[in-house]
Order: C-alpha cells, then sequence, then structure tokens
C-alpha cells in the first residue's frame, strides 16, 4: 500500500496534467477564432503601407470569416455561444489551475504554451 505523500504526489501530478491538456486543448480551440482578430489588426496596418486589390480582397475574406466564427449576427454585435462557451472556459480552467495548483503554476503553464505555439510557428515548413 502506498503511502499517503506518495498518493498525493500522484494524485497532484494527474491532475496538473490534466489540466495542462485542458488548457492546451481549449487555449488552441479560442485561439483559432481570436486570432483572426489580431490577424486582422496586422494586416490591415499592412494594407495600408503596402496596398494591394489582392490583398484587399484576402482581407475582406478573413474580415467575413472571423465575423462567422466570432459572431451570431450578420452584425457583429451578438457573440456566438461556441466563442462564449470557449473563453468561459478557458477563464475557468485558469481558475481551477490557481485553485489545484497555484498562480506560479498557471504563470509556468501559460509560458508552456506560448514556447509551444511560437515553436511550431518557426518549425512549420507550409510556406
Amino acid at each position: 500500500m502506498k503511502n499517503k505523500t506518495s498518493f498525493s504526489q500522484t494524485h497532484k501530478a494527474l491532475v496538473r496534467r490534466y489540466l495542462l491538456w485542458a488548457y492546451k486543448t481549449t487555449k488552441e480551440s479560442f485561439e483559432r477564432i481570436e486570432r483572426k482578430t489580431t490577424q486582422l489588426m496586422v494586416d490591415e496596418y499592412i494594407a495600408k503601407r503596402a496596398s494591394s486589390e489582392e490583398f484587399k480582397a484576402y482581407i475582406k475574406a478573413k474580415r467575413a470569416d472571423e465575423l462567422k466564427l466570432k459572431f451570431s449576427d450578420a452584425q457583429g454585435k451578438i457573440l456566438h455561444p461556441q466563442y462564449v462557451y470557449l473563453k468561459n472556459r478557458l477563464a475557468a480552467i485558469e481558475a481551477a489551475i490557481r485553485h489545484f495548483l497555484g498562480p506560479h503554476q498557471l504563470r509556468i503553464i501559460q509560458a508552456l504554451y506560448e514556447k509551444e505555439m511560437t515553436r511550431r510557428i518557426l518549425e512549420a515548413r507550409d510556406h
């Protein structure tokens, strides 16, 4: 029979891995939607300095995609239920990480996620 300390450490490791997985998968889903907004902000800045018809068409298509993913109405005023769900789920997971593991571990998990996403971008060979 395992002693209580060993079980507690094992249990804490399982909780940490589950919360890490939940954070990663939810953050990825949320950012698939959210990054359209940030990409558009940058693209519109670039378009003002390097204007071309193809780039304007690209931005227009991206804006339509953003509206479809983020909002449930054509005017862009009512957030899409899936977007709201992901936003709320991410906030709840972050709260759970703080509760079970502490705020320091939340910062570590966020940094690990950011490092992994940056690595993926830098290693991508699709363009």
